[in-house]
Parts: C-alpha cells; sequence; structure tokens
C-alpha cells in the first residue's frame, strides 16, 4: 500500500510539472513584444493563418523561442542534478564549475575558424567535457571538497571566459550578438540553430534516465558500489559526459545561461525524493518550465524593450547561491 501511494504521489506530482510547462509554453506562444491570440496560435501552428503577421511571428518567433527554452531549461537542470549526485556536491552546477564556460570557448573556436559551417553542438560538447574533467581532476588533487570544487569551477570559468574576450578580440566577427552569447538569451533563436542541439539533448536525456538504477547506487557511496560490482570510475565518467552533452548543446544556442543546473535540482530533490529516475526527469521538467517562465517575464516587464533571461536567473540564482553557501557554513545538510 506505501508503495502504491508513493507511485501515485509521483504521477500527481509529475502531473502538475507537466501542466505547469505545458502553461508556460501555451503563454510564451501568445506573449512577447507583440500579443497574438490563443485562436491564432492554433492557426499558425497548424498551418492555417497563411502568411499574414500574426502566423509568421509565432512561426518565426515565438515557436523556436518556446522549443529552445523548454530544450535548454531541461538539458541544464539534468545536467545540474547529474553533476550533484556525481560528485556528491549539492554545491556544483554547470555553470559554477566551468562546464558552460568550456563550451562557449569551444562555440566561439568553431564560429572563429569554421565561420561557413561551425559545429556548434560537438564544439559545445567537447568544451563542457573539458571543463567538467578539468575540474575534476585539479580537485582530486588538492582534496575534492566541496568549496574546493566551486573555487576551482571559479578559476576555470575564469580561464575560459578570457578564452572567449581572446577569440573574440581577434575575431570580432566570431560570435555575433556576443554580450546576448555571454550574459546567456534566446532572442533571435531560430529553428536551424535548435534542431541540431535537440537530436544530442534528447537521446542524451534518455541515455541518462535509462542509467538511473546505476545513479543510485553509485550514491550509496564508492566502496559500497564497488563491492555491489559497479565500475565506479567508469560509470561515473560516462554520467560526467552525459552532464556535459546536456549543458554543450544548450549553450551551444543558448548562451552562458546560469544557475538553472542549481536552483532546480535542489528545489527537486525535496519534491521528488533521492531515486534518481524520477529526480532527473522532475528536473527535467523544473527546467523547462524554470527557463520557460523566466524568458516570459523577460520579454512583457519592460515591453517592448526585452531583457535577455541570463540576467533574469542571475537575480534569482545569485541570492540562491548565496544562500546555499551561508547554510553550508552553518553545518546544515543539504
Amino acid at each position: 500500500m506505501k508503495s502504491w501511494r508513493s507511485s501515485s504521489t509521483r504521477i500527481r506530482e509529475l502531473t502538475v510539472l507537466s501542466g505547469l510547462v505545458l502553461a508556460l509554453a501555451g503563454l510564451s506562444l501568445c506573449f512577447g513584444g507583440v500579443a497574438v491570440s490563443p485562436a491564432a496560435v492554433w492557426r499558425a501552428l497548424c498551418g492555417a493563418g497563411g502568411s499574414d503577421a500574426a502566423a509568421r511571428i509565432v512561426r518565426y518567433v515565438y515557436f523556436p523561442r518556446t522549443c529552445g527554452c523548454l530544450l535548454a531549461g531541461g538539458a541544464l537542470a539534468c545536467s545540474g542534478a547529474i553533476i550533484q549526485n556525481v560528485l556528491a556536491n549539492p554545491l556544483a552546477a554547470p555553470n559554477l564549475i566551468g562546464v558552460n564556460a568550456g563550451a562557449g570557448l569551444m562555440v566561439a573556436l568553431s564560429c572563429a575558424l569554421f565561420p561557413e559551417k561551425p559545429c556548434g553542438p560537438l564544439a559545445a560538447f567537447l568544451g563542457a567535457l573539458a571543463g567538467v574533467l578539468l575540474v575534476l581532476s585539479v580537485a582530486r588533487r588538492t582534496g575534492a571538497s566541496r568549496f574546493t570544487v566551486v573555487l576551482t569551477g571559479a578559476a576555470v570559468s575564469s580561464i575560459f571566459g578570457a578564452g572567449i574576450d581572446a577569440v573574440i578580440t581577434f575575431v570580432p566577427e566570431a560570435l555575433s550578438g556576443y554580450s546576448d552569447f555571454r550574459v546567456g538569451g534566446l532572442f533571435g533563436v531560430t529553428m536551424a540553430r535548435v534542431i541540431p542541439a535537440a537530436w544530442v539533448i534528447l537521446p542524451t536525456l534518455a541515455a541518462a534516465f535509462a542509467l538511473g538504477s546505476e545513479m543510485d547506487v553509485l550514491m550509496l557511496g564508492t566502496d559500497t558500489a564497488q563491492s555491489l560490482g559497479l565500475r565506479v570510475r567508469s560509470l561515473r565518467l560516462v554520467l560526467l559526459t552525459l552532464a556535459a552533452a546536456l549543458a554543450g548543446a544548450a549553450v551551444s544556442f543558448a548562451g552562458l545561461l546560469g544557475f538553472v543546473g542549481l536552483i532546480v535540482p535542489h528545489i527537486m530533490r525535496r519534491l521528488a525524493g533521492g531515486e534518481s529516475r524520477y529526480f532527473l526527469l522532475a528536473s527535467a521538467l523544473g527546467g523547462a518550465a524554470l527557463l520557460t517562465g523566466c524568458d516570459l517575464l523577460a520579454r512583457v516587464l519592460f515591453a517592448p524593450y526585452e531583457l535577455p533571461v541570463g540576467i533574469v536567473l542571475s537575480f534569482l540564482g545569485g541570492p540562491f547561491f548565496l544562500w546555499l553557501l551561508l547554510r553550508q557554513r552553518g553545518g546544515r545538510t543539504f
């Protein structure tokens, strides 16, 4: 009976999260610089709106942006959840340990070296993977405490950020709209940029969910996991690779968005508990909802002017991170 009640509770929670995502996606398709009625949105998505202004706005502006928010939010939140579980560090997140910055550097290099055909998602993945492995290696050599990982990540992010600045200095046209990329935002995103990233994000999310049972064993501790026959080093490398792929794909079209991978896993861990598959699914839905909601706020708060969504996330994530640090300093557990 207890198991049945637990399952029914989880189904209700996932249903609420899914409904929230759908509601925010619907609002994102209707509101922005120009408001579009739900009926006009439906006609545009069904291809019945012809070439009128409302249909063009929905198809070429609001729809790609909404898809980008859902994909990037889900990918970054799930990446953060994986990193926190693998490193057993609640302060870890893609933007805090050099993952996003590494992805950004490789995207800048790709655009500078191959301007006609930049390999955005692949380059971002390689940079993100390099970032997380570098931070993990340095932290292990110096003592992998929670604060060591964060400080190492800050240093690596600073180095990668300087690399991005250097690329833009020598090849100014490498990243058009560089300030938006650095802050993070989805202004002007197109389906041509979202679709290649989606081919990375969706299979990677499926692979992460498939490894949920192994992640549960890993979280029991290294010695226990090894005694149960788990190849701990190999599994950690695979999971961190998946996290890098998720974060890198999101950065390739959404820029250096921060704090989604920090805020959402903490909230969903309290909601979903410790079972990895449910936790990852809830994080993906929560990340999609958070980024879509923040992007909607960024578009309508000062309309017709628009804030990059990265600014809104920083206003939310900065205080949240400070609160986590204070809890850690106070000796409380997460």
